[in-house]
């Protein structure tokens, strides 16, 4: 069953920028003022938000991200993806993959810069509307598992309607472990404490907390840096706090009781 959409929705789809971030709107403008360049646009929305590092898309061209559901359908466009577990009510069908619906050719910076990295970091994000997307782009995945570089992946504090539903942090790492074609070096995740007001919050959206199931993803990558992971103070969003991620980036290795 479908539910209405509100009046906001209907304006955005009137204005072309339903389901589109605010980010995406304006990497977008920019891309346009620079006569579609991207790699202009992204510099230049670096030094508009005085952004610290360097921002590299995975892909200069254009693809459409699509996914296969349980039962066969195939759902074609990442807002379609994203937001289908707010737009529809009842039971949804599981996403079985994701793929893009053209071969699609990577950014030769951006893989020279996954080369040269010393950590790669994935995650974390929307697994399948944000975080896979990028190795379905041709050499990524193959360039990220051969690279000499720690791989580490961030797990989700939150499961999302329409995407991963019922997911524990081993089954994030086995979808990483799919798309990469290897396994990473190191996971991180969160011990599994909350506040119950924000639970009760996310819980109405159909979220909830991602269980912590230590022996299984140890089964999956020894290295498991479980810590309280959750930003302070948040009165309504669950976020990881950044400095304790920092200092699980650089964590000595955490083999457990192996």
């Amino acid at each position: 069953t479908h539910q209405e959409p509100s009046e906001a929705q209907n304006l955005g789809k009137q204005a072309g920028v339903s389901g589109h971030s605010l980010g995406n709107l304006i990497i977008s403008a920019l891309q346009e003022i620079n006569d579609g360049n991207l790699l202009q646009a992204l510099e230049d929305a670096q030094e508009l938000l005085d952004t610290a590092g360097k921002v590299l898309p995975v892909t200069l061209s254009h693809a459409t991200l699509c996914a296969e559901l349980d039962d066969g359908e195939v759902i074609c466009g990442e807002t379609e993806i994203d937001t289908r577990g707010k737009l529809i009510s009842g039971s949804l069908s599981p996403i079985r993959r994701v793929f893009l619906d053209q071969e699609t050719p990577s950014c030769d910076e951006a893989l020279r810069a996954l080369k040269r990295a010393d950590i790669i970091v994935i995650g974390p994000g929307d697994l399948y509307t944000s975080i896979l997307p990028n190795l379905l782009v041709q050499n990524v995945a193959e360039a990220v598992h051969v690279s000499g570089a720690q791989k580490i992946y961030v797990c989700n504090l939150m499961t999302k309607r329409g995407e991963t539903e019922g997911f524990k942090v081993s089954d994030f790492v086995r979808q990483i472990h799919q798309y990469l074609g290897g396994r990473v070096d190191r996971v991180i995740a969160h011990d599994g404490s909350f506040p119950p007001h924000l639970l009760g919050r996310y819980a109405e959206q159909t979220q909830h907390p991602v269980e912590l199931d230590e022996d299984a993803v140890r089964e999956l990558v020894p290295d498991v840096i479980v810590d309280n992971f959750l930003a302070f103070p948040q009165e309504h969003l669950v976020r990881h706090d950044p400095e304790r991620l920092v200092a699980a980036l650089f964590a000595p290795p955490n083999f457990g009781d192996r």
